[in-house]
C-alpha cells in the first residue's frame, strides 16, 4: 500500500453507516469511507503567512519547516515530527496518504489511509513509524486549538472541516442528494481511525445534521451545498 490510486482501508467499510443504522466492526483503519471524503478546498499554502513579529512570527516559522512535501515517504521522529497536519487543494481524490506502524509495505502494517479531493487533516502519532503522500498538495502543521472565523455554509463536496474554525456548529441542511451519493460524517479527531467517527450517514434527497461543537471536524463529500439553519 501506500502509492496514488490504492483502495483506502475506509473503502473496505465503504457505506458502512455507524450509530442508529448499523454498527461498523473491524479493524482499526481509515475513520469512514476512504474514497467519500474529499475536503474543503482551499488555497495552497494558505498557513504560510508571516507573523506580525515577536512570538507570533517565530511560531509560524516554526509552523513553516514543520511542513513536508506531498510525495514521498517520510519517517516520523526523524523527517516529519508527530502532530495534526493539513494538506488543501487537492483534486479528483489524486491525493493518497498513509499512516503506518513500519516501512514492510505490508497491509498488516496500515494504520489509517485515505484518498482525498480537497482538504483533509490527518494527525500522525508518536507511535507511528512511517506516513507516506502521494499526488498530495504540501503538508502544513497546524494547531488543532487554533480559532478562526468559522463559515456558517460549506461545499457540499468540499470535506473535511475543523468545528469552530472553518465552520461554525450548530445544524446544517443539504437539498438535492441523490442516489445516497451524499456521505457526511462527524469525528473526534484527526486520527481518521473506525474510533474517531462520532456518527455518519448515506443521504439521498435533504440531508439534517446538528454539528455540535465539541465535534472536532465535520466531513461532507457528494452533497448539496449545506447552509447552516439553526
Amino acid at each position: 500500500m501506500g502509492m496514488k490510486g490504492k483502495i483506502a482501508l475506509g473503502a473496505v467499510i465503504g457505506i458502512v453507516v455507524i450509530g442508529a443504522v448499523s454498527v461498523a466492526g473491524g479493524d482499526d483503519g481509515d475513520g469512514g469511507p476512504g474514497d467519500r471524503n474529499p475536503a474543503a478546498a482551499a488555497d495552497k499554502g494558505a498557513g504560510d503567512a508571516k507573523g506580525t513579529g515577536g512570538s507570533g512570527e517565530k511560531k509560524k516559522e516554526e509552523e513553516k519547516k514543520a511542513a513536508f512535501g506531498g510525495d514521498g515517504d517520510f519517517r516520523v521522529g526523524t523527517d516529519i515530527k508527530p502532530g495534526t497536519y493539513r494538506s488543501a487543494g487537492n483534486t479528483d481524490d489524486g491525493c493518497y496518504w498513509e499512516r503506518a506502524k513500519d516501512a514492510s509495505g505490508e497491509l498488516d502494517s496500515l494504520l489509517a489511509n485515505d484518498n482525498v479531493t480537497g482538504t483533509t487533516y490527518v494527525t500522525v502519532k508518536d507511535g507511528d513509524k512511517l506516513f507516506k503522500s502521494s499526488g498530495c498538495r504540501d503538508w502544513e502543521a497546524v494547531d488543532p486549538a487554533a480559532k478562526g472565523t468559522p463559515a456558517t455554509t460549506m461545499a457540499g463536496d468540499g470535506g473535511m472541516f475543523a468545528v469552530g474554525r472553518d465552520i461554525a456548529p450548530g445544524a446544517y441542511r443539504s437539498t438535492g442528494n441523490t442516489d445516497d451519493g451524499c456521505y457526511w460524517e462527524r469525528t473526534k479527531d484527526a486520527e481518521h481511525g473506525l474510533d474517531s467517527i462520532l456518527a455518519n450517514d448515506n443521504v439521498s434527497g435533504t440531508a439534517v445534521v446538528t454539528v455540535s461543537a465539541s465535534d472536532a471536524y465535520f466531513k461532507t463529500a457528494g452533497c448539496g451545498d449545506w447552509k447552516k439553519s439553526g
